[in-house]
């Protein structure tokens, strides 16, 4: 079993998956679409990623804002969660994903990625870095919910 992590936009989700062993994440890919509240084709290439890889559980950024409060984005990815444990039958955990945009610029500028080329990346590495923070806490015996 792997776990799949998701940075859920507007107009992308970055998709991340774990090792077996649940120790490491890695980008997968990015899916994109057209229109914000068009999921259909998103859902079902979700659920092929889900089969590719096995997966028995999902992650996605819950976008709270700085003070903690729960505003328009972060109401957009809850629907999206019930929206996809409702498709995939699988547990979908929010994780804080606070911070992680700018913690994958960071990371592409350190790695020399060129600033017009970023955002063909900023999503899966964010996904990437959401996914990590879950299974360190998971592989620590942390608070699962961090919402």
């Amino acid at each position: 079993m792997r776990i799949m992590g998701l940075d859920y936009g507007s107009k992308t989700v970055g998709v991340a998956v774990s090792d077996p062993m649940l120790i490491t994440a890695q980008g997968v890919e990015i899916i994109r679409r057209k229109d914000e509240n068009k999921l259909r084709q998103t859902l079902a290439r979700i659920e092929e990623l889900i089969t590719e890889y096995e997966v028995g559980e999902i992650v996605v950024g819950f976008p709270k804002n700085m003070n903690n409060t729960v505003g328009d984005r972060a109401e957009l990815s809850l629907e999206f969660k019930d929206k996809l444990e409702r498709r995939t039958g699988l547990p979908v955990f929010m994780w804080d994903e606070r911070l992680s945009t700018v913690e994958a610029d960071k990371v592409m500028m350190e790695s020399g990625v060129r600033r017009e080329n970023r955002k063909d990346y900023v999503d899966k590495i964010a996904a990437t870095i959401i996914l990590q923070g879950y299974l360190d806490r998971r592989s620590t015996g942390g608070s699962l919910d961090n919402n």
